[in-house]
């Protein structure tokens, strides 16, 4: 099945524009980097966004209880978002993962530009670096807001690069 479909953007597809995916990172793709995620394609669709985003983690941990945190499910659920569908173990990122979306986003790049660095150094000027900490560091309440705070920025910017004509 075509990854578009997947997405439910039929009207894009039949408008002639092109899909646009972007990869958001975290350490565990338990938290921060499945938040971004949803809320991101939630907000898209809404939109009508040519954009669509999925999550993967850099060095995700077995210990973690569930598919996802749940400060993830509960913030989500709060912004009136159904985590139901969105439920799965976090992925471990892989050259394939860089290599096929059109944008990346690490959440926390004190975090997360040295584990790039060392496994996948030749992607690392590409990637955008965002400054939102993880649970050691602040609670949902602080890192929730920031995420949203983040992916609206986001939104926008990438709508102006839609409306903007090239030259």
């Amino acid at each position: 099945m075509n990854q578009r479909r997947l997405f439910g953007c039929v009207n894009v597809l039949n408008s002639g524009l092109t899909m646009k995916t972007l990869l958001f990172l975290c350490t565990g793709n338990y938290y921060r980097s499945r938040y971004a995620e949803i809320l991101f394609n939630s907000k898209a669709e809404e939109t009508g966004s040519t954009w669509r985003a999925v999550s993967r983690g850099l060095a995700p941990d077995p210990r973690n209880p569930g598919p996802m945190s749940r400060d993830t499910k509960e913030a989500l659920q709060n912004q009136g978002i159904s985590c139901e569908n969105h439920l799965r173990l976090p992925i471990k990122v892989t050259e394939a993962d860089f290599e096929s979306n059109d944008r990346v986003i690490a959440v926390k790049e004190a975090e997360h530009r040295p584990m790039i660095a060392q496994n996948f150094p030749n992607w690392l000027e590409r990637v955008e670096f965002w400054h939102v900490d993880d649970l050691d560091c602040c609670g949902p309440d602080e890192a929730i807001p920031h995420l949203d705070r983040e992916v609206a920025a986001l939104l926008l910017r990438l709508g102006n690069a839609i409306r903007e004509p090239s030259t």
